[in-house]
C-alpha cells in the first residue's frame, strides 16, 4: 500500500481517552478511488478522530455497467479497486470529517465513493479487559 507510511504518522491510539469518557461516537467509512486515499488521509491527519482503519477493497456501485471504462485494465470485467478508510469519531465532530473528506474525494465523476456513517452503540478497549479480567483472576 503505497500510503502506509503515512497512515502510521496518523495519531491512531486516542481511542483511549474516548474510552475513558464513554462519549457518544459514530463510525464513519469513506471508500474512495485509491489515488484519492492519501489524499484524503492526509486531509484527515489533524481531524479530533478517535481511531481510524484503512483497507484496500473493490467493488462497484452505480457504475455498473462502465466498468469497460477502465478499459485493458485487469478490472474491466471485475469490481473497481477501492480504499475503504474507517473512522470513530465523536458525534459532534460527524459533519466537519465527512466535509473535510467530500472536500477531498470528490471529482464530480461516477465512482468517487461513498461515505456511510453509522452509530457506535458500545465498545471496549482490549487492553482495559486484559488488565480487568487479570486483576479479577
Amino acid at each position: 500500500m503505497a500510503f502506509c507510511c503515512f497512515f502510521n504518522d496518523i495519531v491512531f491510539n486516542t481511542l483511549a481517552s474516548c474510552i475513558s469518557g464513554k462519549a457518544a461516537m459514530k463510525e464513519v467509512v469513506a471508500v474512495v478511488k485509491p489515488y484519492l486515499a492519501e489524499k484524503v488521509l492526509e486531509g484527515l491527519s489533524r481531524a479530533p478522530l478517535e481511531a481510524l482503519t484503512v483497507r484496500e477493497v473493490k467493488g462497484y456501485g452505480r457504475q455498473k455497467s462502465y466498468l469497460d471504462d477502465y478499459g485493458d485494465s485487469e478490472y474491466s470485467t471485475a469490481f473497481l479497486p477501492k480504499v475503504e478508510i474507517a473512522m470513530w469519531v465523536d458525534d459532534a465532530r460527524v459533519d466537519e470529517i465527512v466535509r473535510k473528506i467530500v472536500a477531498v474525494a470528490r471529482t464530480g465523476r461516477m465512482g468517487d465513493g461513498k461515505i456511510f456513517v453509522m452509530p457506535v452503540s458500545s465498545f471496549e478497549s482490549i487492553v482495559e479487559l486484559a488488565s480487568e479480567n487479570a486483576t479479577a483472576s
